[in-house]
């Protein structure tokens, strides 16, 4: 289900540089879901990944606890960059699902950022 969610976000992306799509859905504590895309922008600062799109749109709806996150985008898995991991930690974020050639991949959040600055129980 979250990984179908990630796979239609990733079809809206704008990625005219990289041309790299990638679709993120997130699950909140809750069960509410929220979906991102990549936004490209010439200023490669400016751009922002599918995962922390999913992110501020559920902040913006007054949302605050992430259980699992999907991220689909290319050929293989696509886990969550640097500062995509630093974001969710923020959240709790408790699982990542992938796409991965064999099926989905899912590890513990923890296992991607084992030490993360700052988020719920770490400040």
């Amino acid at each position: 289900m979250l990984l179908d969610a990630a796979a239609r976000a990733a079809t809206f992306a704008y990625a005219p540089y990289s041309n790299f799509t990638v679709g993120a859905a997130l699950l909140t504590t809750g069960g509410q879901m929220f979906t991102g895309c990549n936004v490209e922008n010439a200023a490669f600062g400016e751009t922002i990944c599918a995962e922390r799109n999913a992110v501020t749109t559920m902040v913006a709806a007054g949302l605050r606890e992430i259980d699992t996150i999907a991220v689909v985008g290319g050929e293989g898995p696509c886990w969550p960059c640097g500062a995509c991991r630093q974001v969710l930690a923020e959240f709790g974020c408790r699982r990542v699902v992938v796409a991965g050639p064999d099926g989905p991949l899912e590890v513990a959040f923890t296992d991607l950022l084992p030490h993360s600055f700052g988020g719920p129980g770490n400040r």
